[in-house]
């Protein structure tokens, strides 16, 4: 932690640091009033990842009227391919704050950041399974009721009539009686959600409703605001992967997830889902966990992927490591960035390499300035990722072929 402001609620600490004790540094700052600070939001599903990768990526977490983190970013320390130090912030060298994040480390290295910290609240959890077709009014009834944070998880088995249809609609609204907290309450453990994994692979059935179950049971539970942000990471899944085969499918070959994101507005949300469900039934693509949150626009970022007010829609596609498996997968994604593009959403660039050059440009439409901003700041390009070889790769070639197909 380099500075703290408890008055303004502003914490500036390394980017290096993890989530967790980015937490424990905010609690460590006592509001004017006598309560504590805490974050707004992280990222989901892991939290051993540093403040520097979030930026960079402009993560955002379950908020239901956040926006991505920019919006939590009072300034930033980065360190150009010059070596300089540069400060930025929405009034000092401007562009770059806007490029560096969610620049995905093209534009430097995001040395310290200055958080704007909310006041730590008690939440409780309020759950119910719902069918897609109640889900935006249950999110304006939610917020009406002053929830402020909350997501939805949907059927992955492709047997049920409830396929990415129905699912368990877990919010957290901010409990302001505060006397009797901490009351009990037990979420899984890392042995259960592994049994969950298990089932999700082997009884998708079987998995949905132990899960709905357990998240019933926990209806009225009280967590902190920040805390309740906090994931329980399987390190092991590789592992379980490894060793727990099902026997009617005992290949040796190596498997992971593959994770794709896709924001529609909340009006195109149902043709979505009835698009995917036709195109993972097409493929034969397997769903092994997914789940649906809201986002609000970015208006701040260069390249942003919340373009408007969206509603996310997370798939994670189980992928055998051999060429007919890879092919399953990046058909897939390509054919759900079609829908999505077909129904004026956006998609997440960094998590695989499938989309096409017309279908990143068709979503981000300054992507080729955003290559020239990336040369103009990096001429000698240091900072470097496959993913951004790739693409600068692509464009080049798909410019090259097409001065060709003009001189000819």
């Amino acid at each position: 932690m380099l500075r703290s402001d408890a008055e303004a609620g502003l914490l500036e600490i390394e980017a290096g640091a993890h989530w967790p004790q980015i937490i424990a540094a905010s609690n460590a700052m006592k509001c004017p009033n006598g309560s504590v600070w805490s974050i707004r939001q992280k990222q989901t599903g892991v939290d051993a990842v540093c403040l520097g990768g979030s930026i960079s990526a402009n993560a955002h977490g379950r908020g239901m009227l956040q926006q991505p983190l920019v919006a939590d970013i009072e300034n930033l320390t980065m360190v150009n391919a010059e070596g300089e130090v540069l400060f930025c912030d929405r009034t000092t060298n401007v562009r770059l704050f806007s490029l560096v994040i969610g620049g995905y480390g093209m534009f430097g290295i995001i040395y310290a950041a200055t958080l704007r910290l909310t006041p730590r609240q008690c939440m409780v959890r309020v759950v119910e399974v719902i069918d897609l077709d109640d889900a935006m009014s249950a999110v304006y009834r939610r917020t009406a009721e002053g929830c402020t944070y909350g997501d939805f998880q949907f059927v992955i088995d492709p047997h049920d009539h409830g396929f990415l249809h129905r699912g368990v609609f877990a919010c957290y609204k901010p409990l302001f009686d505060e006397r009797d907290f901490p009351a009990t309450h037990s979420d899984l453990s890392p042995q259960h959600w592994l049994e969950l994994l298990r089932l999700a692979h082997e009884d998708k059935a079987r998995a949905f409703q132990l899960y709905s179950e357990h998240y019933l049971s926990t209806n009225g539970s009280r967590y902190w605001s920040d805390a309740m942000q906090l994931s329980t990471y399987l390190p092991s899944y590789a592992d379980y992967l490894e060793n727990h085969r099902t026997t009617t499918n005992a290949s040796t070959e190596k498997e992971s997830l593959i994770i794709g994101e896709h924001y529609l507005p909340e009006d195109n949300l149902l043709g979505f889902m009835s698009a995917a469900r036709a195109i993972l039934q097409q493929y034969g693509t397997e769903v092994i966990y997914g789940t649906i949150r809201a986002i609000q626009r970015d208006t701040e970022s260069f390249l942003p992927w919340a373009k408007a007010d969206y509603v996310c829609v997370i798939f994670n596609l189980r992928t055998p490591h051999n060429p007919a498996g890879l092919e399953k997968t990046a058909n897939t994604f390509r054919a759900l960035i079609d829908a999505t593009i077909a129904l004026k959403g956006s998609f997440f660039l960094t998590y695989h390499r499938f989309a096409t050059v017309a279908q990143v440009e068709a979503v981000y439409p300054q992507f080729r300035e955003w290559l020239e901003l990336k040369k103009h700041y990096d001429p000698s390009e240091l900072f470097m990722s496959e993913w951004y070889a790739y693409y600068r790769d692509a464009f080049e070639q798909q410019a090259s072929s097409h001065e060709q197909h003009q001189g000819q």
